[in-house]
């Protein structure tokens, strides 16, 4: 059948999100409460991004834009493409370091794309957008918290990609270090060898399983289930003040990880008060998002539009 367009705009609020959690690698994530906010409504011809805060004059306003690139790829699997669109973005994010902001923009494209369809959610409904999230993505440990919240762990079949979201424990509220330098996944990726010891891979096995644990009922275990043999060390020497800061931090009992790729560093357990990282360090501390991406009919309003600084604290 063909695609029948809903009339007027929808916008979505997508989370930031830390993947990996240390041991979990491709597996384990968290959403964040730091989001971008974008609306998308369909027009005659063309496509036209409008982008504020994090990205705005660096990333295109055109169909080369990754939101716009997804509700492409969605709508073809949706079954046809509208004539142009508009969107406008909010973004909070901090693009390239490690919080999940790709993912953010993949996961708001898909379920843009499919709210402005009349019979979107039918065509493809909730697991369906998160298999094809990840195949965007090319993996789904960021885009599972993004679309479900909470604590993820995320797994991929033949058929595809695979996740459940978890409730947190009370009491853990995670703070991020954000250095002002980008990072790329593609490099972060490029130095992880294609094995590692078996010793390794029985340690991080031990430590992903002990870490759902603590995530959701143990807290005090943090520290040790955060423990990872399988890709910080190998990625340190690309990222040296990330390795040296998640040393630091840990030396004083805080468990922390690097975030995703990098180079942002996650703590989940609070440091010291006076715990100095160095002003090369923003400080934030941040709630979990238990709900995930929310998608609402109409334009983005005031509070969407509000200050791309609102959730951080230094």
């Amino acid at each position: 059948m063909p695609l029948t367009f809903a009339a007027g705009p929808v916008r979505v609020r997508v989370p930031a999100t830390s993947a990996n959690l240390g041991p979990g690698f491709d597996a384990l994530g968290l959403a964040l409460g730091l989001h971008d906010d974008v609306a998308a409504e369909v027009t005659s011809g063309g496509v036209r991004v409008v982008v504020r805060g994090e990205g705005a004059g660096e990333l295109p306003g055109d169909d080369r834009h990754l939101v716009a690139r997804s509700m492409r790829r969605t709508f073809d699997v949706l079954g046809g493409q509208p004539a142009g669109l508009a969107l406008e973005c909010v973004n909070r994010i901090p693009q390239a370091r490690g919080l999940g902001s790709s993912s953010a923009a993949i996961v708001a494209g898909v379920l843009l794309a499919r709210a402005l369809v009349t019979d979107g959610v039918e065509r493809l409904d909730d697991a369906g957008a998160l298999r094809l999230a990840a195949e965007i993505e090319g993996h789904p440990d960021n885009v599972a918290p993004c679309l479900l919240g909470g604590f993820t762990i995320a797994w991929t079949e033949p058929s595809g990609a695979g996740a459940v979201s978890l409730p947190v424990a009370e009491g853990i509220r995670p703070t991020v270090f954000v250095p002002a330098e980008h990072g790329l996944t593609e490099t972060a990726r490029a130095a992880l060898p294609p094995t590692v010891p078996h010793a390794d891979a029985a340690v991080n096995a031990g430590r992903a399983a002990l870490l759902v644990h603590a995530l959701t009922a143990a807290p005090a275990l943090l520290l040790p289930a955060t423990v990872d043999r399988l890709h910080q060390d190998y990625r340190a020497p690309g990222m040296p003040q990330t390795a040296a800061l998640v040393a630091a931090l840990r030396a004083a009992g805080v468990a922390a990880v690097v975030s995703g790729a990098g180079p942002t560093v996650l703590a989940l357990t609070e440091p010291p008060a006076d715990f100095a990282p160095g002003t090369e360090w923003q400080v934030w501390r941040l709630a979990i998002e238990a709900s995930g991406a929310t998608v609402a009919r109409g334009r983005l309003g005031h509070a969407e539009r509000g200050p791309v600084a609102a959730g951080r604290k230094s």
